[in-house]
């Protein structure tokens, strides 16, 4: 009898129901919902990182360039850093993938950094990115 009974259900069930589908479609809009601002978030925070990496690339060579040519902690643009082989010309800034044309690693009167900047045209006016000392020493951390 109740063999009967279950074979009379499967055969009367041939779908899912409205219910079911919305409920299924309720689950879905909700994890979109977590889901989505966490990526969001994921994507900025390396794109910033990134940036940190590319500054910290510049400030390096820049040291580099400063302990060969015997001239101390002084401001060192990019395009010098590229004439002289210290960079490579073409880099780009990772979060706007625009290309670096120039900018600055900025010192004050102590010798010590104060930003790296980097900027899309030759005469430095288009800051395009700026990566402070803080990010850079926080970025040694870790």
């Amino acid at each position: 009898m109740l063999a009967k009974a279950l074979k009379r259900m499967n055969k009367e069930e041939k779908g899912f129901t409205l219910i079911e589908l919305l409920a299924v479609i309720v689950i879905l809009g909700i994890i979109a919902v977590i889901a989505v601002p966490m990526i969001l978030g994921i994507i900025n925070n390396t794109e910033e990182d990134a940036d940190v990496a590319t500054g910290r690339q510049v400030y390096e060579a820049a040291r580099l360039y400063n302990i060969a040519e015997g001239l101390g902690n002084v401001d060192v643009t990019l395009a010098t850093l590229i004439t002289q082989n210290y960079l490579e010309a073409g880099i780009m800034l990772p979060s706007t993938k625009v290309r670096i044309l120039n900018g600055l690693v900025d010192y004050d009167a102590n010798g010590v950094l104060i930003d790296v900047s980097f900027t899309s045209d030759d005469a430095r006016t288009n800051v395009i990115g700026r990566v402070t000392r803080a990010q850079i020493d926080a970025g040694e951390a870790d």
